[in-house]
């Protein structure tokens, strides 16, 4: 189904009224219009003078025959534990063919049990040498160019990076299996330009969607929003998909952001029509969680259909609802014992 048959009116905190054309898009129709921007993020850079894995050493001058003097710097020890595959840290177990060639457990899968060195049979020889060289390092979070500060010893630094307040943000960007990535300033030029999301600043919106055919939904439409209050950004979607064997039509906030930081925020969406009135009231969920994770978890205002067409009055023969709302910045305890005012708006 065609997002063109949706009209979002909106209203910013001037009370003033925009209209706004829905442009015609398709799950996906993103894949193939803009380039492709990934952020990348490089492991720690050690610089050396001397060649990988090399030796220093001296000549003694009695005997004119090269002495090792010292083991080469930390470079050449990261470099011994990058994976000839995949280029990744290698963390236990560390596997290596009879000739001592070594690659991560998850690319000796990938190879079919074949060296990508010397193409010998790999079979089951792990590497312990280099295992407990791996245990013995504390390394930099891999989003230190970011701004993590922390450092871990081996086992530690994945499950820290996996969590990383400082990893990138995926796009949140409905429907189109984006795979941008990147921080907030970036995805918010990211949505603004490649997928022409409309950009609002206040605190309050009053949207109607406008739908000609009510009773037909492609699992699922969609439309996206970007709020700039409070010097955050808040991305309200609003969508019909199946649930069951009837449509429903969902509206619910996200944060762009961590989550501890989310709840800082709360929010509230109202629908009504012909006297009555749905409302709900809760916490944005940071871009941390996925579109599809916080849509299928119900956590937002749900209508139903038949609702839907009571509100939209009429013959119900056409979808006219219109949403309306606000976020607020959440209580916060004053250090001299008193309690502040929730700010409505920046």
């Amino acid at each position: 189904m065609e997002l063109h048959s949706i009209e979002c009116l909106s209203t910013i905190d001037s009370g003033a009224e925009e209209d706004h054309e829905i442009p015609n898009l398709h799950h996906g129709n993103f894949r193939n219009h803009y380039v492709h921007h990934p952020v990348t993020h490089h492991s720690p850079q050690f610089s050396t003078s001397k060649p990988p894995n090399s030796i220093a050493s001296n000549v003694n001058p009695a005997t004119s025959i090269l002495v090792p003097t010292a083991i080469a710097p930390a470079t050449s020890v990261h470099e011994l534990l990058e994976c000839p595959v995949c280029t990744n840290s290698m963390y236990p177990p560390i596997h290596q063919c009879h000739n001592g060639h070594t690659l991560c457990s998850t690319c000796k899968a990938r190879v079919h049990n074949r060296c990508p060195t010397c193409r010998q049979e790999l079979g089951d020889i792990r590497c312990l040498a280099l295992e407990k060289v791996a245990e013995s390092l504390e390394l930099p979070c891999k989003y230190y160019s970011l701004g993590c500060p922390e450092i871990f010893p081996y086992y530690s630094k994945l499950k820290h990076e996996s969590l990383c307040n400082f990893r990138p943000y995926n796009c949140p960007y409905a429907g189109s299996e984006c795979s941008i990535a990147g921080d907030i300033p970036f995805l918010v030029s990211h949505l603004r330009d490649d997928h022409k999301v409309d950009m609002h600043s206040g605190c309050t919106f009053n949207h109607r969607y406008v739908k000609s055919n009510p009773r037909e939904v492609e699992n699922a439409t969609w439309m996206l929003t970007v709020f700039h209050c409070f010097g955050q950004y808040f991305c309200l979607h609003f969508e019909a998909f199946q649930l069951g064997i009837a449509p429903v039509y969902m509206a619910f906030l996200r944060f762009m952001g961590d989550e501890a930081e989310a709840r800082s925020y709360s929010y509230s969406l109202e629908v009504g029509g012909n006297g009555r009135k749905l409302t709900w009231e809760g916490t944005p969920r940071s871009i941390r969680d996925s579109h599809r994770k916080v849509r299928d978890s119900h956590d937002g205002l749900i209508i139903q259909r038949n609702m839907a067409l009571f509100f939209s009055g009429g013959d119900r023969k056409e979808l006219k609802l219109r949403v309306t709302g606000r976020i607020w910045k959440e209580q916060q305890n004053n250090p001299d014992g008193g309690v502040c005012i929730p700010n409505l708006c920046s």
